[in-house]
């Protein structure tokens, strides 16, 4: 994907402007209006980021965060978004004036899509109205998008982490609009799994992450494009005596070698919490059952994403 620098487009573009941390289903409001409007008009429909969440410079730190870069950008672009970075340390300092100049002679901008409560320029100071002003002076037709809302209340990024670190996947769920999931690399594990009849993947969440409330999740993962129920533990495992935190997950009815490979896995229910079993007889017995609700589980949600 291109950086703002380097990016060559030559076509008329429908801009959407947000920093899309999960693809709520707020943020779907934006890029589905982005996309319905490249229908109609024929433009590029492109998703301008920044490389680095712009709290990471005003608060020291960013959020949490929902979803990896990587696993963002990588759904933009099936969404039929070109994704193009800005280097937020060159962008901070601008006006919101000089920010939209900037991106409607490099783009070729012709619409705007974003949120009701989109900020830019330099310490935010540009909000809706200053850009509705902005793009009538220069011709570009803006569409922002009211808030989508759930249980009464605003979605938002904050919201759905606070129901993720609280184990309440229903909620976030819905927030999200598809079960939350992460798309991570298996690594090696103790095979621990194996020895109890439960072979499981292993994955190690990246620093920052938004790390589900530990314990045992009811759960779906995709490969080779079929589904399979599965069950995931969440936590640092305290039976095994160990500390590193991790995801595992026994995949029901794979059999199979994924050492090295990215694999997405979609929470589907939490169902108990971690807890540690007096002898690993006990824990392969708590398995068996942890397994058999995932199953009933999977097959109730069968076919949501």
């Amino acid at each position: 994907m291109p950086d703002f620098e380097n990016a060559a487009i030559e076509k008329d573009t429908v801009v959407a402007l947000g920093n899309f941390d999960g693809l709520h289903v707020g943020h779907k409001k934006v890029l589905d209006k982005a996309i319905e409007r490249s229908k109609a008009k024929g433009y590029l429909p492109v998703a301008l980021l920044f490389d680095e969440h712009p709290r990471k410079y005003t608060l020291g730190k960013r959020p949490p965060i929902l979803m990896t870069d990587e696993m963002r950008d990588k759904k933009l672009s099936e969404m039929g978004f070109m994704v193009v970075k800005m280097c937020f340390s060159q962008w901070r300092d601008l006006t919101p004036e000089e920010f939209l100049s900037r991106i409607h002679e490099k783009l070729h901008v012709r619409a705007i899509c974003c949120g009701f409560n989109y900020h830019y320029g330099k310490n935010g100071s540009g909000d809706i109205k200053t850009l509705e002003n902005g793009c009538r002076v220069l011709g570009i037709d803006l569409f922002w998008q009211t808030a989508a809302f759930y249980n009464g209340e605003p979605v938002s990024a904050t919201r759905i982490r606070k129901e993720i670190e609280n184990g309440n996947m229903e909620a976030a769920n819905a927030m999200l609009g598809r079960p939350f999931s992460y798309e991570l690399t298996v690594v090696e594990g103790d095979k621990r799994g194996r020895v109890l009849g439960f072979p499981t993947i292993n994955q190690i969440f990246p620093d920052g992450f938004a790390v589900p409330k530990f314990g045992v999740y009811a759960s779906k993962v995709c490969i080779d494009s079929k589904w399979y129920p599965s069950v995931t533990n969440i936590g640092i495992r305290p039976t095994i005596e160990t500390d590193e935190l991790r995801s595992e997950t026994h995949i029901i009815g794979f059999s199979g070698d994924l050492y090295g490979k990215k694999v997405e896995v979609f929470l589907l229910k939490h169902t108990r919490p971690e807890k540690k079993f007096n002898g690993l007889g006990k824990l392969a017995e708590t398995i068996s059952y942890d397994t058999e609700t995932a199953r009933r589980i999977y097959l109730e949600s069968e076919g949501a994403l």
